[in-house]
């Protein structure tokens, strides 16, 4: 019956390009198909009572805990505006010099991304604060909304971020899944911090080549990364207030990170330590109001409750898929290809960068990730360096014209006289950076691996 496998996939597709939500889509696709598969007799009738165990797991999963976590942090730290003040400031301390401006969106970009994850909230935030001031400086407007959005998708990759949460929470199923697979037992296991570890190097290299990209553009064609017009002198802060500002948020994401890669805390405790620094930060500079922690807590709940309904129909639209024997299908396709599994890789990483252009990180990593990852790990694959391509594909996807999510950001609060031609030109060599990286990784795989086994041993 796997031929009702396919079927069931290509009508979810067609309820996702109706427009209809996401988790209901998958979800009510996969319970219609159940009722019809144990009507026919294809799968037996005890699926129907696997469902609500499936989605007790969910909700009882420890690790999944630091998804709201994880977002009340980012969502505070955004509402406490400790992000614009850093981006000011470090503007008022670099912006004199040729791509200063430039190099301070990266370096907040980063920061960002560590403490918040949230790509469209990084590239509005940065958009409204940092566009206007480049713009103004003489930047060119692809120079300008470039950087901004590659910045803000750095989100996909520093950790620690919800998309590493989620995607080390799926990884670590599909590769005990792999080793039962392959006859290990009892299977080893993979963790949401083996993949912070393994994201670091690259996420951190990511950006010193944003930055020496920068520095190259500003030392060979400074007019067109110009020093933003001299302000006056009581405008400027000091570097000491400057480093104030950057060291408070600086702190609290390496206490968050050094917790968890340290083996002090795990991820789920690291969050609440990251969201109770938060608060305590957001206290401290006085901008924490009755209000303003209502509309935190709201915008905390929204977000936490559609990543957790997308993953609930994930997980049913899974069940039912694997039921009709749409798991072993993929792996007989994927394994059949010529080349081997290098070749099954790129088939998978093309899709799924294709799929970047339709669908959020968080669709495709709870639909498409634990389908595909199985045959790519009993390929030989190492799931954390697995993991760490898959965030770069999907950022790099995020990124590309015609249809990157971050692209749609920055339109969105963009003045009308940034074409959208700009925006597409400027994110052109960012997305070579990535690309270039992706190949560094293929090329030396250690700089993924090597820091989690000399952290766990594995």
């Amino acid at each position: 019956m796997e031929w009702l496998a396919v079927i069931m996939f290509g009508c979810a597709a067609l309820v996702l390009l109706s427009g209809y939500p996401v988790a209901f889509a998958l979800g009510g696709t996969a319970v219609v198909f159940a009722v019809f598969g144990v009507a026919i007799g294809a799968i037996p009738e005890t699926l129907l009572n696997a469902m609500p165990t499936r989605l007790y797991g969910i909700m009882g999963n420890v690790t999944l805990m630091a998804v709201p976590l994880f977002i009340f942090m980012g969502v505070t730290l955004e509402k406490a505006k400790i992000a614009e003040d850093l981006l000011t400031q470090m503007a008022k301390l670099w912006g004199r010099r040729p791509g200063g401006l430039a190099l301070s969106v990266a370096i907040v970009g980063m920061l960002l991304a560590a403490s918040t994850g949230i790509v469209g909230a990084t590239v509005v935030t940065m958009g409204l604060l940092s566009l206007p001031a480049m713009l103004r400086a003489g930047y060119h407007p692809k120079d300008a909304t470039g950087i901004i959005c590659a910045a803000g998708t750095l989100g996909q990759i520093i950790p620690p971020s919800i998309v590493l949460v989620l995607l080390g929470d799926v990884l670590s199923s599909a590769y005990q899944q792999a080793q039962r697979a392959m006859g290990k037992y009892p299977p080893d296991s993979v963790s949401v911090g083996d993949l912070f570890a393994g994201a670091l190097i690259p996420g951190i290299t990511l950006v010193a080549l944003y930055c020496f990209y920068l520095f190259y553009i500003a030392w060979r064609q400074p007019k067109r990364l110009p020093a933003a017009q001299k302000a006056n002198d009581s405008e400027h802060r000091s570097t000491t207030q400057v480093w104030l500002s950057f060291i408070a948020p600086l702190l609290l994401i390496v206490l968050v990170l050094g917790a968890i890669l340290g083996g002090v805390a795990t991820p789920t405790e690291a969050s609440a330590l990251g969201a109770a620094g938060a608060l305590m930060l957001a206290t401290l500079k006085r901008q924490l109001t009755w209000q303003k922690l209502m509309n935190i807590t709201s915008e905390t709940a929204l977000t936490t409750g559609m990543v957790f309904m997308i993953l609930i129909g994930a997980s049913i639209f899974s069940l039912v898929f694997r039921a009709f024997g749409g798991d072993d299908l993929i792996h007989q396709a994927l394994s059949s290809l010529p080349g081997g599994h290098w070749t099954a890789l790129v088939v998978v990483l093309i899709t799924m960068f294709l799929l970047g252009f339709i669908l959020d990180f968080i669709e495709i990593t709870f639909v498409v990730v634990p389908l595909v990852a199985p045959a790519l790990l009993v390929g030989g694959f190492d799931p954390v360096w697995l993991g760490v391509i898959f965030a770069i594909v999907l950022q790099t996807s995020f990124l590309t014209p015609p249809f990157g999510f971050s692209l749609f950001y920055l339109r969105g609060v963009a003045p009308t006289t940034v074409k959208t031609a700009d925006i597409y030109r400027g994110v052109l060599p960012y997305i070579l950076i990535q690309l270039a990286l992706i190949g560094v990784l293929v090329a030396f795989p250690q700089l993924a691996t090597s820091l989690p086994q000399w952290l766990y041993g594995h």
